[in-house]
This record gives structure tokens, sequence and C-alpha cells, in this order.
């Protein structure tokens, strides 16, 4: 943890610095040739609420509850050195009950960055510093809705009808920023998070949170550069730290750049194996080869003991200049990470790339069968034109089963929903929104988990442009 007298010096000199990125971004392109910014990333300029959906096919009686996704939607104009990443955030939710499609919202969080932008009021709570846009993950935690970000702002609470309550640093117990991608053991209903915040390079934190949303540890760890570390793994023995080459950028930040995360060479890839319950100095790490890793599938052990990770890599990240997440994506990975030998073996389960890798979360700590995930474009191109299947992987016989929604039609995450709390791995459905680049529309789609033909579309009248994050939130 930052000492006293480095905090001081951090906070006299963050003004100079920010100055100078105020002068250096006036040299950075106009918004209007950010990609992130026209086409199918376009922002909504208000808020709508939608009561009289049109639905195809037979949404299940089972489903009670809401389908959230968070997103970045800049308010405004969002002038220069706009990154994808740091747009002002923005809910969508259907909400589903007795076979019915209740509503449509959109919503946003109402930051007091909005409102100093112009738009709603902000909503009251604690802040983590002046930077309060969230805008990445949302899901319940100790029975509220929250959404969440990363490397900086505190989580924010949300109503019913997706309404800004208030900011929140779980009664007092958060210390500094949490993560956007806590993970919940099945069997003790803990979250466990690695957080961290660019205004400290020095240090990462594991924070643990019981079953109420109550923080019962916040463990510092010391680390170089500043590494910025988007999620993390879970076992039954282990939170696994994914320490791996994209950290924070004096240059990018002071040249301008909203997002100031880069490619860096000179920091080393490594896994840490830190026990539950154990100290910073009980960390087992392993190096592995240089790569970057958005999201994790699942984690769980062996017989052996050793601990195994799906996840979706690239190869390079960020590895520039760019106004999003450009990468060579080398596909869906499983890592067996051996604290005997500190090593950590890769093997690639599928080529494709893809990404949002999603499990059956009741399996989660645990070996398991079944894997969603998205596709990614094979151009690489970020505005999604190339086709993006969905895919659903059987790790058991390597079969894929994929689903193509046709063309100009263009998936985010789906998220598994079981049919019952005591069902059977994969029994369930996938449920995500897929926009309509020509129709200019969007649906939330509900496919059978296994098989994944469609069962039911609630029909939404606009785009909703790509966003990051979303869940299903049962109503009990």
């Amino acid at each position: 943890m930052a000492s006293v007298i480095e905090k001081t010096i951090r906070k006299a000199v963050t003004p100079a610095i920010m100055a100078v990125a105020g002068m250096n971004r006036a040299r950075l392109p106009d918004p209007e040739e950010n990609p992130f910014l026209t086409g199918i990333h376009t922002p909504m300029r208000g808020e709508q609420t939608l009561e009289d959906l049109q639905v195809t096919g037979t949404i299940p009686a089972e489903l009670d509850g809401r389908y959230v996704r968070i997103g970045p939607n800049p308010y405004g104009n969002p002038g220069k050195g706009h990154h994808w990443f740091t747009g002002d955030g923005m809910v969508h939710g259907v909400r589903l009950r007795g076979g019915k499609a209740e509503w449509y919202r959109n919503r946003f969080i109402r930051s007091q960055e909005l409102e100093r932008k112009g738009g709603p009021a902000a909503a009251p709570g604690p802040r983590n510093g002046a930077r309060d846009v969230v805008n990445t993950n949302v899901l319940g935690v100790g029975g509220k809705i929250m959404a969440l970000v990363e490397a900086g702002s505190y989580p924010v609470e949300l109503d019913g009808n997706l309404e800004t309550v208030a900011y929140s640093n779980f009664g007092g117990g958060l210390a500094s920023s949490f993560t956007a991608h806590p993970h919940e053991c099945p069997e003790t209903g803990e979250f466990h998070a690695i957080c961290y915040l660019g205004e400290d390079p020095s240090t990462i934190r594991h924070v643990a949170l019981d079953r109420t949303g109550a923080v019962i540890r916040e463990l510092p760890i010391t680390v170089p550069h500043g590494p910025s570390i988007h999620d993390c793994a879970l076992t039954r023995n282990y939170v696994i730290i994914l320490d791996l080459p994209v950290t924070f950028s004096m240059k990018a930040l002071m040249a301008g750049h909203r997002f100031p995360y880069r490619w860096n060479r000179e920091h080393k890839a490594r896994v840490g194996l830190l026990p539950r319950q154990g100290g910073a100095d009980e960390i087992v790490w392993c190096e592995v080869d240089p790569c970057y890793v958005f999201h994790v599938g699942n984690g769980f052990e062996d017989e052996a003991g050793r601990v195994v990770i799906d996840l979706c890599a690239y190869e390079t990240i960020f590895d520039g200049d760019m106004p999003g997440p450009y990468g060579r994506p080398l596909g869906l990975e499983r890592w067996t990470v051996d604290p005997a030998s500190r090593s950590v073996a890769r093997m690639t389960l599928d080529s494709a790339g893809q990404e949002f890798p999603r499990p059956d979360e009741r399996r989660f700590t645990q070996p398991y069968r079944y894997l969603w995930a998205m596709g990614l474009p094979g151009d690489g191109d970020l505005e999604f034109v190339a086709p993006m299947p969905l895919y659903r992987h059987d790790l058991a016989t390597g079969e894929r089963v994929q689903r193509d929604f046709g063309e100009g039609r263009i998936p985010g995450e789906f998220v598994f929903v079981p049919r019952s709390a005591d069902a059977p791995e994969g029994d369930g459905w996938v449920m995500g929104y897929v926009i309509d680049r020509n129709a200019q529309t969007s649906a939330l789609e509900i496919l059978d988990a296994l098989s994944l033909e469609p069962v039911a579309t609630v029909h939404i009248p606009h785009l909703i442009p790509p966003g990051f994050h979303g869940n299903w939130i049962a109503a009990s």
C-alpha cells in the first residue's frame, strides 16, 4: 500500500500532469474520426421505457427477473482522446415475468461527471476520487443490483427499474477501487476480486465480500508497473491473479489519451496463486509466456493439486495508441498451473477468436463441462462487420455447437440461466442482446443452452450500442 508520503507527492504533481495531458489532447484526432462514436457505436441520446414489446416464440414461464447489461454511452461531446472503455455508463434491461416481457428500459448511471456535462443530477453516496464513471458490469451482490467498474469508482446500487440509487463502498468497508469481475463461490456465497487503481501503480488488492455484500478482507499486494487486471479466477483454495503485460503508461496519459494503459514488453507475465486466507508473501508466482487475458471462463483444482484455468487469450493488446481493444486473439485456452514446479502449461482448446466465456456459474471452482462464448470477427474489426457466431463448448467431448444469427446481426455476451436451482449442468437457457446493423434494431435472444436453438426473441425497436457485461438477475 502506498505510504502517506507517496500519496502526498502524487496529490501534488497530479494537477501538473493533467494540465500537460489537457494541452496535448488538443493535438489528437477529432471525435468524428473515432470508430467507437459512429456506426453501431453511436451513443443513444436519451432514456426510454418501452412496455409494448413484440415477442417471437414463447418466453419460458420459469424466467422471473431481469436481464441487464451495461456499457459505455458518452453523453454529449466526448472530446478528443476518447476510448471505448471510458464512456459514461448506461444500463439496458428487460423484465421477464409470467411468460411475458413487461418492459425494456435504458438508464444512465447518475455520476457527478455526467451532471457536470449537463446530464441528469448525480446520485448520492461516497466517491473514490473525482472520476465516478461506472460502465463495465452489472450483477446481483448481497440482494442488490450493483453496477461495477475497475480501477476507480466505487460500485453503484440500482433499483428494480434500473434507476441509480446511490454510490456504495459496501457500508464503508471498501477502502479504494473495486473491480468489474468479482466471482462468487457457490459453496460459501463469498465474492472474491482482484482490484487495482491507476493512481497507485505499486499496489493491487484482494477484496472479499460475504454473502450479504460486506467486506471481510482487503489485502494489499505489491506489484511493479501498475498492471491492468480486468478479471481473476477462483478455485476452492486459491484466488488466481493474472499479472500480465498491459500496464499504466505515463507517456499515454501525458499525450492526452483518456485510457492510459499499454502493452509493456518490460513487464514479466505471471500467474499468482493466492490462498484465499493467505498473505501476500504466500502467493505462488508462476511465469507464463507474454499474452493478455480479459476474461476467465472458470477455474478449478485437479486431483494432482494443479490449478486449471479456461480463458480467452490475446497475443498482444493495446500495443500502441488506439481507441479500443485491438489485438490478435489466440482463442480459447486451458492453462494448467503447477504450484510445485511454478510452471504454466498452455493448451489451445479452440483456436477461433472468441470472448466473453461464460459457464454454468453453479459450477464455479469445480470441474465442469459446458462453456459459452461469443465469436470474434475474423478480420479483427471492432466495428463488427464480419460474421460473429455464438459457441457452446462441450469440454468433455470437444464438441462445439455454433449459432449464426444472420447477416448484419451481431451478438454480445450471452449468459447461462439454469432451468431450476437443482437442474443438471447446462439444463436451461442462454440469453443476450443481438443487434441488427441493417434494420437498426435489437433483440433479447433466449436460446436453448445446449442446442442453441431459438426459444424466444424480445424485439427492441432501436439499436443498443455494443456494450460490455450483463447478467440475469432473478427476482428472488
